[in-house]
């Protein structure tokens, strides 16, 4: 039920590039936008700012808000970037080299000089401590308490932020990691302490201590920025909670993020898939490729039946971002989808072979592309879209914000034109053909990965840049539709607001399914749905409305992978093994008989309802024809011509529009080419409709 004396709620998305804002009057059914250039300095500082306009545009208070719901990329960047805290790792003794060694296998077999991911940990801050618990978690060996304190003393010596603990198999029995950690508090007093069995209580040593790991190295940062952020919040009178995106989609509480950091690897991402799922069910889409490219990268994700794919594992700062492997592997529940270094801040170069290479490395939003006038000087893609006529100079964010087009010829000519002999506005083509490209070619690995043909989807694009670069990329993937929810440029915004209140958790044990005990695992998710839905509560769902759903990790015998078995809720081992055959026949059409199956982890998914938002935004003011002019933009059939542009939120419900065309709002663009036509459904979304030659007909 809505709360009359505070119906605002507000979502927000900082991104490398922009923070995006959206804002739902509950009460009225209004929903209001807003865009700042993200401060990568103190990226709270945007935040309040956002806040503070889009209230003032409401004509509202930060009283009257119920709710702010924050998603962010700090943690991934942090991880990529290496700028995490000083951390130590206790670790059972003969394990201390584990991180280092990862599972003995190259990513690139024919590369000599292959790039490994280097440990979060160095070696000398690796501390092995005398315990043992075997495979079915009974204890071999007492832990040796005098070597933990051992540890500590040299943890201290060596002035760590944070430390991980992992012993083996503490996933099973988490008493001697309590212990590690009740003594490292001890002697260790203000020194933050991730145990392994706490963030990751899975099978998979590896796995399991880099994501430990990577909690301790972001904590101290995300734990000070959370708490000052929710302080400061509060001090200006915020009248609900502050929520944070997960990377499965759900919404948590501060304290569980605080905690729990390395949840929110994928946050930003997550929201963009659940803003999708919510945009296709406004359309009656069901099957699609969302596809949300902002200023620093671009993400792809497939959705079925309404719904996108969820993984249990997540691989983070890879050294070769296409390159399975190339990362640390994380046991973290995220949305399953791909993301690849494209957006509108990428810089172009000239590599030493002396072709034209976009990305991955972005300007961000400090310098920026050249055209923001901020200090960039090395073309960027969004520099690129400016030049040739897909972008306006002066209506850039509603024209909040001018775009130097002289400027960005002249850094055109300079870094990429002479060197490749060209003409800058071919270069710029140039850089506009690559990116999409560069997009297709992940998208169609991405969709061919799950034995899918991209032609038979329909495209969602949002995202600053998604819909000037959509076009092209579904022109490429041989799709037929395009579809551009209204505001498309902070739809991962709006998708903080419309996730429910979510949380998965897991309970391992490798046993034959014969051998199972059914009432240990009834036992074992009667405690994860006590304690999971205790996390719903806390986050703000109703106590009668939390959901569950159950699946288990399967296996065939002598395999050394799993797959992600739906269950019902009250199974048993006739039920399990149904459905792991038809979930296994259904991913590799193959049934195998006389082999024994094995379970490795059961899982639990709560969730609680998802919030109901308008289907529309509130436009800006304003009147007159849709139509706004003519200005020269550049397609590849046509060269640079003069091409009609329209206001968006002028355009009336069904009304036809035949490309070439460019459709402005505030925060995104939507250019077409001469094969395509646009049309406004009754939601307001840009249906792009494009023909092929009947040869080429998907």
């Amino acid at each position: 039920m809505t709360d009359v004396s505070r119906p605002y709620r507000i979502g927000v998305d900082v991104g490398g590039t922009f923070t995006d804002f959206v804002l739902v009057d509950d009460a009225t059914g209004r929903v209001l936008t807003g865009k700042r250039l993200t401060t990568p300095d103190d990226p709270g500082r945007a935040i309040l700012e956002g806040i503070s306009r889009i209230l003032s545009e409401a004509g509202a208070a930060i009283g009257d808000v119920r709710q702010v719901v924050h998603g962010t990329t700090l943690v991934t960047n942090t991880v990529i970037e290496r700028k995490g805290a000083r951390i130590g790792l206790v670790t059972t003794r003969g394990f201390r080299d584990s991180l280092e060694m990862g599972r003995e296998m190259r990513y690139d077999l024919y590369d000599l000089f292959l790039d490994k991911p280097e440990p979060l940990v160095p070696r000398p801050r690796r501390h092995a401590v005398t315990q043992r618990h075997d495979a079915r978690g009974r204890e071999l060996v007492p832990l040796v308490e005098a070597e933990v304190r051992d540890a500590a003393r040299a943890l201290r010596a060596d002035a760590v932020e944070a430390v991980a603990v992992c012993l083996l198999h503490s996933y099973l029995d988490a008493s001697h990691e309590r212990r590690v950690g009740a003594i490292l508090a001890e002697e260790l007093p203000g020194v933050p302490v991730t145990l392994s069995s706490d963030v990751a209580p899975e099978i998979r040593e590896y796995e399991r201590a880099n994501t430990a790991c990577v909690n301790a190295y972001v904590l101290p940062l995300m734990d000070r920025y959370l708490a000052r952020l929710e302080a400061e919040l509060q001090r200006r009178g915020l009248g609900g909670p502050l929520h944070l995106m997960l990377s499965a989609g759900g919404i948590a509480s501060v304290g569980y993020a605080r905690a729990n950091p390395v949840q929110l690897i994928e946050s930003g991402p997550a929201a963009g898939a659940t803003a999708a799922m919510h945009y296709g069910r406004i359309a009656g889409v069901s099957d699609m490729i969302s596809f949300d490219m902002g200023g620093t990268t671009a993400k792809m994700c497939l959705i079925e039946k309404g719904e996108a794919e969820h993984a249990s594992t997540f691989e983070a700062a890879r050294v070769r971002r296409f390159r399975k492997g190339s990362g640390l592997p994380l046991k973290v529940p995220v949305i399953d989808l791909i993301e690849i270094g494209a957006g509108g801040g990428s810089i172009a170069h000239v590599n030493a072979m002396g072709l034209l290479n976009v990305g991955p490395e972005s300007a961000g939003s400090v310098p920026g592309p050249v055209c923001y006038g901020r200090g960039g000087t090395r073309p960027t893609v969004t520099d690129a879209d400016l030049l040739l006529g897909y972008l306006s100079p002066e209506y850039f964010l509603g024209g909040e914000m001018a775009l130097d087009l002289a400027a960005v010829e002249g850094a055109m000519q300079e870094h990429l034109a002479q060197k490749l002999g060209m003409s800058a506005l071919e270069a710029a083509a140039g850089i506009h053909s690559i990116v999409n490209e560069n997009m297709a070619a992940a998208t169609r690995m991405y969709v061919a990965e799950k034995g899918r043909d991209p032609r038979r989807y329909a495209m969602l694009a949002f995202g600053g840049a998604g819909p000037v670069h959509a076009y092209g990329l579904a022109k490429l993937l041989k799709l037929s539709r395009v579809i551009v929810p209204q505001g498309a440029g902070v739809a991962s915004a709006l998708g903080f607001l419309v996730a429910a209140p979510a949380i998965d958790l897991v309970r391992s044990g490798v046993q034959r399914l014969t051998a199972v005990d059914w009432d240990g695992v009834a036992a074992k998710f009667s405690e994860m749905e006590a304690e999971a839905r205790a996390m719903l509560l806390d986050a703000g769902a109703a106590p009668g409305d939390v959901q569950f759903r159950r699946s288990v990790d399967m296996r065939y015998a002598g395999q050394g992978f799993d797959i992600s078995v739906p269950i019902p809720g009250a199974a048993d081992a006739a039920a399990v093994e149904a459905a792991f055959r038809e979930t296994y026949f259904g991913l590799f059409d193959r049934r195998i008989k006389g082999v024994a199956m094995e379970v490795l982890s059961w899982r639990l998914h709560a969730t609680a309802s998802r919030p109901a938002v308008p289907e529309g935004f509130t436009p800006p003011k304003g009147e007159g024809p849709a139509l706004k002019g003519h200005r020269n933009v550049w397609f590849a059939s046509t060269g640079l011509a003069p091409c009609a542009v329209y206001d968006r939120y002028r355009l009336p419900v069904g009304q036809r529009i035949a490309g070439p065309a460019v459709v402005e709002e505030r925060e995104s663009t939507v250019v077409i080419g001469p094969d395509a036509h646009i049309t406004r459904d009754v939601h307001g979304n840009l249906l792009i409709d494009i023909t092929y030659p009947e040869e080429t007909t998907p």
